[in-house]
């Protein structure tokens, strides 16, 4: 799949990149943790610059989280609390939950979508709350695209550094990202099984 990838990436340039980039936070075909490492391998060999390559990767990435930042704009807080009141367990939030989430974020959300705009596997989720609680559209932007710049860089430099070994980007990464996912998961299923409507 790796020398599919560079092969794509060094036919479409840095458009493939956006455009993976993209669908990446939409819809993941492939991770970022692969997709940034490839092409700053390509940009090594000179088939593209660094820079465009970090540019076209975290312009792509922050259309993605603008997907869902919209897609949280249409549930909103009302809506939430809502299918809150109706689905809880599944939610594993009570009405009243969402107005705390809505205080912590209102506090917090700058440092909330710069930080997740680096986790592996929260990166796409953290648009969501940023839409839901109102976080304003300018701010939303900034912290997203300077955690997404950060991601995106250090991604890319690695391919470049390692050149031929960039693989060892994604053997490392790749794990994480599955512990991460599985304790996302194992900790909704936990929640799920103990939800008590208080």
């Amino acid at each position: 799949m790796f020398d599919r990838l560079i092969e794509f990436l060094n036919e479409a340039g840095y458009l493939g990149i956006a455009v993976l980039m993209f669908l990446e936070n939409v819809f993941p075909p492939i991770p970022s943790e692969i997709i940034m490492p490839a092409a700053g391998f390509g940009a090594g060999q000179g088939r593209l610059s660094l820079f465009g390559v970090i540019v076209a990767g975290t312009g792509g990435s922050v259309a993605g989280a603008l997907f869902w930042y919209y897609v949280g704009k249409w549930i909103g807080a009302d809506r939430l609390r809502r299918w809150a009141g109706r689905h809880g367990r599944w939610l594993t939030l009570a009405p009243r939950d969402i107005d705390r989430v809505d205080r912590w974020f209102d506090r917090h959300s700058g440092k909330a979508v710069l930080l997740g705009r680096l986790v592996p596997a929260l990166r796409t989720l953290i648009s969501v709350p940023a839409g839901v609680f109102g976080m304003s559209l300018p701010r939303f932007l900034l912290f997203t695209t300077l955690g997404t710049a950060l991601w995106t860089t250090l991604l890319a430099v690695a391919g470049y550094l390692l050149e031929g070994q960039y693989r060892i980007v994604a053997a490392y990464l790749n794990p994480i990202t599955n512990i991460i996912v599985g304790l996302v998961i194992a900790a909704y299923l936990y929640r799920v099984a103990t939800w008590r409507a208080t």
